[in-house]
């Protein structure tokens, strides 16, 4: 299978504060490669610097054997970026801004209106075509952003935390339209975020980034093993001491325990068998339990396991 990208030893600081460290993967050809991790990881700067935006410090990027520092406008017309904020006029139309970028990748006449009523479609966006973008719910603006990232037929389509303050069912429509561009097109895609869900749903290798580090990468698979048979139990509450956390560590068969804002977390070989435990425990430390559930091995267990936080913001103790 050919290789779409490499990342090669990247770095890069901010002053002295290290966004990237020494990251190397590789993408697949006709693959959905996801890069997961909380916010500040370096997930976005990361991206930057694969889309020309930036230049490392070290290393280099390479897209089907281009070089993001060598032959930067060949890569630009490989890739399509879908950024995290989003990047339209607000004053035009759905067409006028899909027409613009559609000349900035050089598309004219015929092509690029046929251009644009493809990614109209693609987006679900054909019968607001006319309207401007500032009538536009937040989840209907995200899927004309991903719209523009597909103007020019890219090669790799990157996004970057593409479902960021969107609703349920918003997001439900733009994961299934990434899904389904892969798989109808081989289009190959990056696909950044700290929603472990959208990973799990997309994604056919992940890589899990941390403080600028790329702390594991691998199948879904591979990576549930790096934990074992553990399952999490997911506790939610309306305060707890650390008295209460500092007991459940102690507690035989408990591996692990984080807690953030009311909810915590147990990893566990056996959450049948500690659970009633767990629950006496806390109870004697006054907490009040709202909700419990048991969770399977998964990305968000692969990384409690790793970094000792949580995925969402990393703010887990």
């Amino acid at each position: 299978m050919q290789t779409m990208l490499t990342v090669n030893k990247l770095t890069k600081k901010y002053g002295p504060q290290t966004a990237v460290d020494n990251v190397s993967f590789s993408v697949q050809q006709g693959e959905i490669w996801g890069l997961l991790g909380p916010n500040g990881a370096g997930k976005s700067t990361t991206i930057a610097i694969i889309s020309t935006l930036l230049r490392p410090i070290s290393g280099d990027v390479l897209v089907q054997g281009h070089s993001v520092l060598s032959a930067p406008d060949r890569v630009r017309k490989l890739i399509g970026l879908v950024p995290q904020h989003i990047a339209l006029y607000p004053t035009l139309s759905a067409y006028e801004n899909l027409a613009f970028f559609g000349r900035m990748y050089g598309l004219r006449g015929q092509k690029l209106k046929a251009r644009v009523a493809e990614v109209l479609d693609i987006t679900g966006l054909t019968a607001r075509a006319k309207d401007r973008v500032e009538t536009f719910s937040g989840g209907m603006q995200r899927r004309l952003n991903i719209g523009v990232g597909l103007m020019n037929r890219p090669a790799l389509l990157i996004l970057d935390e593409p479902t960021v303050g969107i609703d349920p069912q918003s997001r439900r429509h733009i994961l299934e339209t990434i899904k389904h561009l892969n798989a109808s097109s081989g289009m190959t895609v990056l696909y950044t975020s700290h929603y472990m869900e959208e990973v799990e749903f997309l994604c056919d290798r992940v890589g899990i980034i941390d403080h600028g580090r790329l702390i594991a990468q691998g199948t879904k698979e591979e990576l549930k093993h790096l934990v074992g048979e553990r399952e999490t139990i997911e506790i939610r509450t309306s305060g707890v001491s650390p008295a209460a956390i500092a007991h459940l560590r102690q507690m035989t068969g408990v591996d692990e325990v984080l807690c953030a804002e009311n909810t915590i977390k147990v990893l566990t070989g056996n959450a049948g068998a500690v659970l009633s435990r767990v629950v006496a425990s806390l109870n004697s430390f006054d907490c009040k339990i709202k909700s419990f559930r048991i969770q399977e091995p998964n990305l968000e267990s692969v990384f409690l396991h790793l970094t000792g936080k949580g995925l969402r913001d990393g703010r887990m103790t």
